[in-house]
Formats: C-alpha cells, structure tokens, sequence
C-alpha cells in the first residue's frame, strides 16, 4: 500500500501553511512582457513570480499546470515545441525551488487499456508530475492503469463548470451521478491511496454532500473554481470542517485569479507584476488558512 502522496500533502500543508493549489496556467496575450520567443516569457514570467514568492516567503500547498495551455503554443508539424518545452522549464524550476511542493498536471485524460497506461507512463514518467487529472467516464479499465502508479490521482466528481450539470447531475438510483462516482472513488481510495476527486467550488451544496461521503477517509480533493470562477475560499474549508472531512488533504485551486489578476485590463509592464502575483496567493493563503 503506497501512501507516499498522502504524506507529500500533509507535509506540503505543514511547510507552507497553504493548501491553495497554484494554477500555472499561463495566457501569451496577458504576459505583462512579450519578446517574440513564447518560451523565453513564459519562463521569465514565473522565474520572476517564484523569486518573489522566495522572497517573501509565501508559498503554495500544490502547483497545477494544465497542460493544454503548454500545447496550444506548440506547432508541431513545423518542429515548434516552444509551449511543452517552456512546461519542461517551469517544472524544473518547481521542483528545483520547491521540492516539497507537489505538481498535479492538469491533463484529464482517460483511455483503455494499453492507451490509459500509455497517458499515465506521460504523466508520470514523461513529465515527473506527482499527480494527474483524470475522467472516470469509461470505467475502472480506464482509471486503474493510473491508480496502479503509486501516485496521487484526482478524478473528476462534480465540476465547476457551468455545463457540469448536463450529466454529473442525473439522478441514478434516486442519487445524483456525482455522489455515485464519490461512492467508487472512495472505493479506489482503500486499495490504491492517494486516490483523490474533483469537486468545485462553484457548487457549495454539492461539495458539501460530497465531502460527507469522503468524511472520515483519506480521499484528497481538488477544489476548482476559487477567485475568477466566483468560489469562495473560505466557504470551501468551512463547509469541508462542517461535513467532517480534513481540509489538510484538499487543494483550492486558483489559476487566472492569482496569476493574471490584470487580465481584464492592460498587462502592466512597468508594474511590479510579480509582486502582485504573490500578493493574490498571499491573501488566498490567509483566506483559507484563517479557516483551518
């Protein structure tokens, strides 16, 4: 039995004092300095966020890339890789800098077979992520291959999407899609620990059922939709404590409302940006913190 991820976030939770979960998702058009080499600014960018973060001693729970903002940046029937190659960078540097600080690479993917563990082997050995994102939709030939890693696993429960009612919401049995996914992922969670679920902050009562499903284990969560999104970070822990379950093992996620808090204005170039930047984990950080 292989809890070794369990430990990296309560570990994580006790260095930092944070269990935000820093998106580092990054969007060309709102980088505050644009040279013409994509790479070059999205690793200047976060060097600057990581060495004010180093400075002044504010720190995340977790880090979380999506790797679909990587990808988009990549062209790569002309030998452009400049968006996976900058993603390459910027995890060095994470783990470089924050070696306890665990990564959870945003890619829910989800496949058979062979194909499952092909993206799993992508997670976990290609990129050296801690954890994954992951679809449950087809079944336990598809979610095992990745379990089988020994790693942390987050799959997808109840979203924060606008659109997460169209099916996470149907009624199965007289109970709701989304309780009966949190019912095998608890399941998951006893064989293979460090199995974890999605659940947003956008749908406060659907957390709160859900957490009551996982109350009592050691199911991590990863909790989406804090910030821009419209969730709310004290909300979040408050409902978690409420329903018995430990808020050391979740991560609130914020990704735009920390590291583009300019996006619906000029990028400042002649600002200190990055101190900005910190200053948005900061006040998450004391919002969250404030509540454990």
């Amino acid at each position: 039995m292989n809890i070794k991820y369990i430990s990296q976030l309560r570990q994580s939770a006790e260095r930092t004092g944070s269990i935000v979960c820093m998106g580092l998702d990054p969007i060309a058009d709102y980088l505050p300095v644009r040279t013409g080499s994509v790479r070059n600014d999205l690793v200047d960018f976060f060097a600057a966020v990581f060495d004010q973060m180093l400075a002044r001693k504010v720190f995340p729970g977790a880090f979380k890339p999506n790797i679909g903002y990587y990808h988009v940046l990549d062209r790569p029937r002309n030998g452009d890789f400049s968006g996976s190659l900058a993603l390459s960078d910027i995890l060095r540097m994470t783990t470089d800098l924050f070696p306890d600080i665990p990564v959870i690479l945003d890619a829910k993917r989800g496949d058979i077979a062979l194909s499952s563990s092909n993206y799993a082997r992508e997670a976990f050995t290609c990129w050296g992520a801690d954890a994954v994102t992951l679809s449950p939709y087809m079944g336990s030939d598809s979610v095992v291959p990745f379990l089988a890693h020994g790693k942390g696993v987050y799959i997808l429960n109840r979203t924060s999407n606008p659109g997460a009612a169209d099916f996470q919401d149907l009624a199965v049995s007289g109970e709701p899609f989304y309780i009966r996914v949190a019912r095998q992922i608890a399941a998951w969670a006893e064989e293979y620990p460090g199995t974890g679920a999605v659940v947003g902050a956008t749908s406060p009562d659907e957390l709160s059922a859900i957490a009551e499903v996982y109350a009592g284990t050691e199911v991590p969560l990863l909790i989406p939709g804090v910030g821009s999104q419209g969730g709310s970070g004290r909300e979040t822990v408050q409902r978690l404590k409420k329903a018995g379950y430990d808020p050391v093992l979740a991560r609130i996620n914020s990704s735009s409302g920390i590291t583009h808090p300019w996006k619906n204005s000029p990028p400042p170039p002649d600002s200190p940006w990055a101190a900005a930047v910190v200053s948005n984990l900061e006040a998450l950080n004391q919002e969250t913190g404030s509540q454990l």
